[in-house]
């Protein structure tokens, strides 16, 4: 991680325009078609959550505008990504843990399992501060039809949330909010990166 000009940037003109701004944040909602990952959660015994994350992390690692993010009044570069998940932990409450991303599947879930895992048992968070972290939210248990993240001023990083899937005929599908700071990214590299995670999941 590593501070940068934003003036020596492609976000040059959203730093300017965005960082001030008292609410920057965006969200996007989407419904991704998730067959294929329930199909592949069932037949390999995979967790879901764990093959979103991972999804996640795909789909980001493709688009640049994910490795740059504004914390406090600079902006970060980063070389890696990580995705966030949130645990329960042994006394009933929730934990958070940040899972480095790995192109290797296997790789990504025994990290995933491990940290986890890990976190459930001591009730601390793992916190990965070298890495852009994207973070997630898994209502799995409840039908939602989207939700919007709160902006706290502290906290930048981009953000999913969804909750149970729903099966519909043929087909099984999730609908998703993505929650972006605008100087991070404009519209089109957020609704490349959602369709990219939609190719992720159909391709995995």
């Amino acid at each position: 991680m590593r501070e940068v000009n934003p003036g020596e940037t492609e976000r040059a003109y959203a730093f300017e325009m965005w960082m001030r701004a008292p609410m920057p944040m965006v969200t996007f909602f989407k419904t991704l078609n998730v067959s294929k990952l329930v199909r592949k959660s069932r037949r390999t015994g995979l967790k879901f959550n764990m093959l979103m994350c991972y999804c996640i992390g795909k789909a980001a690692s493709g688009v640049k505008e994910f490795y740059m993010l504004p914390v406090g009044d600079k902006l970060m570069q980063y070389d890696s990504l990580a995705v966030n998940t949130i645990v329960k932990n042994r006394e009933n409450e929730v934990s958070s843990c940040d899972v480095p991303f790995a192109e290797d599947l296997e790789t990504f879930n025994r990290d995933y399992l491990r940290l986890t895992r890990q976190v459930a048992e001591t009730c601390v968070n793992h916190d990965m501060t070298d890495s852009m972290v994207i973070g997630s939210s898994a209502l799995a248990q409840y039908e939602i039809d989207g939700a919007v993240g709160m902006y706290s001023g502290v906290f930048n990083n981009p953000f999913l949330i969804w909750g149970k899937y729903r099966r519909r005929l043929c087909k099984t599908t999730l609908v998703v909010s993505f929650q972006f700071h605008h100087t991070q990214m404009d519209g089109a590299h957020a609704a490349r990166f959602l369709n990219r995670l939609q190719e992720a999941i159909t391709a995995l």
